[in-house]
């Protein structure tokens, strides 16, 4: 017997010594899998975003309470955040208008400590109302 390594019988044969009863993936008919499986779910997009040096030490401090990398957190704020849409444009002319009638209140308010609170009251009440029920479309739309 010539110097052999341990391992020249395996690279030669077809994987069976005399004292190996080890079934190889070629017996089988099954190919090994090798390296790591694969991910059910690949993330491949990805999003920049700015901020100051403030906001990201806050960030990273609220990832880290809550044992998480940044980027596990940020898809979860996303995913539980509760966004408010900006006003509408028929929501805007509402509070226009509201800021409108408290300004015509104001007023009438200023004129009423000068002239005499009964002349105004009928005026008031009247702006009274029209802002009442403003506020209530702005609550409902």
């Amino acid at each position: 017997m010539g110097t052999r390594s341990r391992w020249s019988e395996h690279r030669k044969g077809d994987g069976m010594t005399a004292g190996n009863t080890r079934t190889t993936p070629v017996q089988t008919g099954k190919k090994r899998q090798r390296g790591r499986p694969k991910k059910t779910i690949t993330r491949s997009g990805i999003m920049m975003v700015r901020m100051t040096p403030t906001e990201r030490s806050i960030i990273e401090g609220k990832a880290r309470q809550a044992g998480m990398r940044v980027s596990q957190w940020f898809r979860q704020a996303a995913r539980s955040a509760v966004v408010n849409p900006r006003l509408s444009t028929e929501e805007m002319g509402m509070l226009r208008m509201l800021s409108g009638l408290a300004n015509n209140l104001n007023q009438l308010t200023k004129l009423a400590h000068t002239a005499g609170l009964v002349s105004l009251m009928g005026t008031c009440r009247e702006l009274l109302t029209q802002i009442g029920e403003l506020i209530s479309k702005i609550k409902q739309g």
